[in-house]
């Protein structure tokens, strides 16, 4: 019985560490991640072919924990009803595609997700025409909503509708491109989505400023990477290199000062904390099947947590969305890293 428990088991040749996931990813020299890919400031792909945005970085940071190289990475735009059956599949090894944490998603008797840390905290807005006189969420009793199917925010409307005895009619779509094609001609008087991903889609309308968003928040949004959970090891290597951006964050240490820092480690052997987050002693990168220096090959590769937050979506970007939720704990958000000990 104990070999047949071990069947399908494999090392991803560091540490011991027993992953078929880890061992195919570094076996194939990249790692496959499922994005939108049509999402300015999360994941949108540029007319060079480049990749960029929050969900984007998260990739590139996991890259370059295993390999040390932030571009050995393979892309693939996912629509809402692609990414679950992507991932459960094997066809991409992580979902980084504003996707939200749910129960049935992570359960064993849902879609089976580990989902890693909510790198982007959301929640679900509605934005309409200035010129079609709507206000609040109740003034769109009576008229159609475009929402794309299979999402959280289909059902999130139906919900928070009936709250306000508000008939409507959802006009659903399978994709976002379809969805807010038929918005912007005119077939909905509204359209529902995570206020991020409105806010993304606005940037690109011919008349952005034409365009509000509802002050409503219809629901908690928490969006979040996910892996399947048939492989905990690998669930564990892409969490700790997420935390391990937010825990840059909150250590000052950045992607223009992370040399400095790995020095003042070396140099320091009274700095136990810091020499160990940044591997120059102790076994967390090998505890993860992952090189010892993992957390210095992904702040390298894309800074610390706040460094992409604000070049992506924060207001040095075109998005211009506020940090809220998503400051670090000690100013009062939710970004928390537990303690790399």
């Amino acid at each position: 019985m104990v070999s047949l428990a071990l069947v399908g088991c494999a090392s991803d040749g560091g540490g011991g560490i027993q992953s078929q996931k880890l061992a195919t990813i570094k076996a194939r020299g990249k790692l496959i991640c499922g994005v939108d890919g049509k999402l300015p400031g999360f994941s949108f792909v540029g007319s060079d072919g480049q990749y960029t945005g929050l969900d984007a970085d998260v990739c590139k940071a996991t890259a370059a924990a295993l390999f040390g190289d932030p571009s050995k990475v393979d892309y693939r735009d996912l629509n809402s009803s692609e990414r679950f059956a992507a991932l459960a599949s094997g066809e991409v090894d992580l979902l980084s595609r504003n996707t939200t944490e749910t129960l049935s998603r992570d359960a064993a008797g849902g879609n089976g997700l580990s989902f890693a840390p909510t790198t982007f905290y959301d929640g679900q807005g509605v934005m309409t025409p200035n010129a079609s006189g709507v206000k609040a969420l109740k003034d769109l009793a009576g008229k159609p909503i475009c929402v794309e199917s299979g999402t959280t925010t289909e059902l999130n409307l139906a919900d928070r509708m009936r709250e306000l005895k508000a008939a409507y009619t959802p006009l659903k779509f399978q994709t976002g491109d379809q969805t807010y094609a038929a918005y912007l001609q005119g077939r909905c008087v509204a359209v529902t989505s995570d206020r991020s991903q409105l806010a993304a889609k606005r940037t690109s309308f011919p008349d952005p400023a034409g365009h509000t968003l509802l002050p409503e928040v219809l629901s908690k949004e928490p969006l979040t990477p996910a892996t399947t959970n048939a492989d905990p090891a690998w669930a564990d290597a892409v969490r700790w290199t997420i935390y391990a951006l937010m825990q840059a964050e909150e250590l000052g240490i950045t992607q223009a000062n992370i040399d400095a820092k790995l020095a003042e480690a070396k140099a320091n052997p009274n700095q136990a904390d810091l020499r160990r987050f940044l591997g120059v002693e102790g076994e967390f990168g090998k505890q993860l099947g992952l090189p010892a220096d993992f957390v210095v090959k992904a702040v390298k590769a894309t800074g610390n947590y706040g460094e992409i937050f604000e070049r992506n979506v924060g207001m040095g970007s075109k998005l211009k969305l506020e940090r809220g939720s998503n400051r670090q704990w000690k100013e009062g958000g939710l970004i928390y890293s537990p303690p790399f000990r």
